[in-house]
């Protein structure tokens, strides 16, 4: 299920995580990790998610690789303020955007700017945020599957396909978003009417639309309660749109795709997160072969997860 509305912080009061036992849980020298919620932790993701589950990056069903598929990613070096429950950042009320090839400082950023981006198909899309480094305006980049490439969904005209693809049993039984239109846009619209820490995408392959992205702040998202976040920790989830791209490697091809798209076009970010159901075999070898390491697991609303991490830099280096 989808986060709460683009643009509510996560409100402080979560204790920071503390070690699992061995063999348990979360790794103790690991600082994303967290024990389980307690029971009489609120909700953190009524307005999107069905109740009970956190935005995108939590716990709504597991968007994992590789069939739907559902991700997150992280940001710089720690900071005290941006552990589990901690306020965010000032940055996160401002919610400035800019047009497509511009990059703004979400801290210095003034108000919302009203430039569309261009789209291929010549359709316009809200603009890129400025608070995730202008995701629309990210390059292209050859894969062994074909030039893959991020464009920023636009609606209505992407609605009947976002649609379909969410009424595909597969992709359903995750997401949980089958149902007409209007199931698919109270999803997708928070993200594009709020502050711009949440950009929906089309994942575009040789001009053809087959996959659906979700590219979020974490350190600004409900799941920040559950683990600790660092400034510009960056979520992402995704979903393969068709039968015939499943079974073929692309969600760990994709997967490995865009996580060194967002490492490359954001600077500041120096991990890449993902909270896959533990029970999702499939979805954790596809992050584990596009590089990322299972660094513990989390208790979510609707699902034991996976926290699995990919580095800027290896653990070793560091």
């Amino acid at each position: 299920m989808p986060h709460p509305q683009p643009g509510s912080a996560p409100p402080a009061g979560t204790a920071e995580a503390e070690p699992a036992e061995p063999g348990s849980g979360p790794r103790s020298d690991d600082p994303l990790t967290t024990p389980d919620r307690a029971p009489d932790a609120p909700d953190r993701d009524s307005a999107v998610h069905r109740p009970g589950r956190p935005h995108r990056a939590a716990a709504a069903p597991d968007r994992s690789a590789p069939e739907p598929f559902r991700a997150a990613s992280g940001g710089s070096e720690a900071h005290p303020d941006t552990e589990a429950g901690a306020p965010a950042p000032p940055s996160a009320a401002r919610g400035a955007r800019a047009p497509a090839g511009v990059r703004v400082d979400p801290d210095t950023a003034g108000p919302a700017a009203s430039v569309a981006a261009s789209r291929p198909d010549g359709n316009t899309a809200p603009p890129p945020a400025d608070l995730l480094d202008a995701p629309g305006s990210w390059p292209a980049v050859p894969t062994g599957a074909g030039l893959f490439r991020l464009v920023p969904v636009g609606l209505p005209g992407d609605l009947p396909l976002l649609t379909g693809w969410m009424n595909d049993p597969v992709v359903a039984a995750f997401w949980e978003l089958a149902g007409p239109e209007r199931v698919t846009e109270t999803h997708v619209r928070p993200q594009l009417d709020g502050d711009g820490r949440s950009v929906p995408c089309l994942g575009v392959l040789d001009g053809l639309p087959m996959s659906y992205w979700e590219l979020y702040r974490a350190d600004l998202d409900p799941l920040a309660r559950y683990c600790r976040v660092r400034p510009q920790d960056t979520g992402v989830h995704l979903l393969l749109g068709g039968a015939a791209h499943r079974g073929r490697g692309l969600g760990t091809l994709l997967l490995r795709t865009v996580a060194d798209l967002v490492l490359a076009q954001r600077p500041r970010c120096t991990r890449v997160l993902a909270e896959p159901d533990v029970r999702n075999a499939p979805s954790l070898a596809a992050f584990l072969g596009a590089g990322f390491r299972r660094s513990g697991e989390i208790e979510l609303p609707g699902k034991r997860a996976a926290l699995m991490v990919r580095d800027r830099e290896p653990r070793h280096a560091r």
